[in-house]
C-alpha cells in the first residue's frame, strides 16, 4: 500500500541535513538509475543468476502483476513479465531468487491497519529469454501464526529453497520461518523464530547463503545465518530516502541499495565482511549516508541529528493517524 504522505515529509526533512545520492549508468556494479517511466515505486530487487547484470523488480502496487528486468549497465527496461494464475496483487513488497532459477515474488504488504487474514507468495521459474512475455505463476496462501503482519521482507534460502518473512515494526520484528515446502493447495503457516533488531523493508541472502543482510530507511544489518539462529556481524550504511530494496550481486562482493519515485537510483555497496566490526563505508556514489552507528566525526554528527528528528516526525505523525 502506499506510505502515508508524512512519511515523506520526514524523508524530505532528512534530506535538509544530508547531500543526494547519485547512482553512476554503465557499470551495474557501481550503482544504476531505473530509467522505466512506469516503474515508480520499486520495492524489491533480486539479482538474475541466468542473466549477469539483470536486476528483477516490480512496483508496490501496479495495474496488473508485472515484474520488471532492468539492465543495470544502462537502467533501461529489457523485458516485462505478466503473471497469470495470481489475481490482482495487492502490495507486493519483496522478489527473491531461490535454487533452481525460481523467482519468488512476496504480495505481503498490509500496512493500512494489518487487517488482511492472509497474504500470498507467488513462484515462477525465470525465463531464459528476456522478452516482455506471460508466464503462469503458482500461488501460495500464507497466514502468520500469531496473526496479521505487515512486511516488506522475504528471503528464499539459496541452498534449501526454504521462504522466510521479516516483519516491519518500528520498534524491530521478527524472521518468520515457512514450511520446508510450500503448498498451493493448502494455507502455509509462517511462525516466529527469531527477533531482527530493524524496521525492516527488505533483505537478501549472500550467494553462498551464509549471510542475511537486512535493510531499513536509516540503516541495516549483516548478520550470519547460523543456520537461522542469526548473529549480528556489523552494521550497513544506506542511502537517505525512502529506501526499500536490497539485493547481493551474484559474485555476492556488493549489495545493491534501492529506493521507491520516478527515476530511482541504486546504490552499490561493498557486501558486509565477516569482522563483526561496524562498517564505515559509505555506499558507492553517496555524498552522505545515515548508517546504524558509525564513526564520530562531524559528517556523522550531522547525519545522526538527521535521521533522529526524521524519525521522531515519522513516529509522531504516524502515532496521530492512528487514533484520529
Amino acid at each position: 500500500m502506499r506510505r502515508p504522505l508524512v512519511f515523506l515529509a520526514g524523508v524530505l526533512l532528512m534530506g535538509a541535513f544530508a547531500a543526494p545520492v547519485f547512482a553512476a549508468d554503465g557499470d551495474g556494479d557501481e550503482g544504476f538509475t531505473i530509467k522505466d517511466p512506469r516503474i515508480t515505486e520499486s520495492s524489491g530487487l533480486a539479482a538474475s543468476r541466468q542473466h549477469p547484470g539483470i536486476y528483477w523488480t516490480h512496483n508496490d502496487q501496479d495495474t496488473g502483476a508485472y515484474l520488471y528486468a532492468v539492465d543495470s549497465r544502462t537502467g533501461e527496461t529489457v523485458a516485462t513479465i505478466t503473471m497469470t494464475g495470481v489475481g490482482m496483487p495487492r502490495d507486493v513488497e519483496a522478489i527473491s531468487i531461490g535454487p533452481d532459477n525460481q523467482i519468488y515474488v512476496g504480495d505481503i504488504g498490509d500496512n493500512d491497519g494489518v487487517v488482511w487474514d492472509y497474504v500470498w507468495v507467488y513462484q515462477l521459474s525465470e525465463p531464459k529469454q528476456l522478452k516482455d512475455q506471460t508466464i503462469r505463476a503458482t500461488q501460495y496462501v500464507v497466514k502468520y501464526s500469531d496473526g496479521p503482519r505487515d512486511a516488506e521482507s522475504l528471503v528464499v534460502h539459496p541452498t534449501t529453497g526454504r521462504v522466510y518473512i521479516i516483519d516491519k515494526q518500528e520498534d524491530g520484528g521478527h524472521l518468520y520461518e515457512g514450511p520446508a515446502k510450500l503448498s498451493a493447495s493448502g494455507t502455509n503457516v509462517f511462525k516466529p523464530v527469531v527477533a531482527v533488531d530493524l524496521w525492516a523493508t527488505d533483505a537478501a541472502f549472500s550467494p553462498d547463503g551464509t549471510r542475511l543482510a537486512v535493510r531499513g530507511y536509516f540503516g541495516g544489518i549483516a548478520y550470519d545465518w547460523n543456520d537461522g539462529k542469526i548473529k549480528k556481524l556489523e552494521r550497513i550504511s544506506v542511502p537517505l530516502g525512502q529506501g526499500e530494496s536490497v539485493s547481493y550481486t551474484t559474485d555476492g562482493t556488493k549489495i545493491m541499495l534501492g529506493s521507491e519515485g520516478a527515476g530511482s537510483s541504486v546504490v552499490a555497496e561493498d557486501a558486509p565482511g565477516d569482522t563483526g566490526e561496524a562498517s564505515s563505508k559509505s555506499p558507492s556514489g553517496s555524498g552522505s549516508s545515515a548508517a546504524q552507528g558509525g564513526d564520530d566525526g562531524d559528517g556523522f554528527k550531522v547525519g545522526a541529528l538527521a535521521v533522529a528528528v526524521g524519525l521522531v516526525v515519522v513516529i509522531g505523525f504516524k502515532r496521530l493517524l492512528r487514533r484520529s
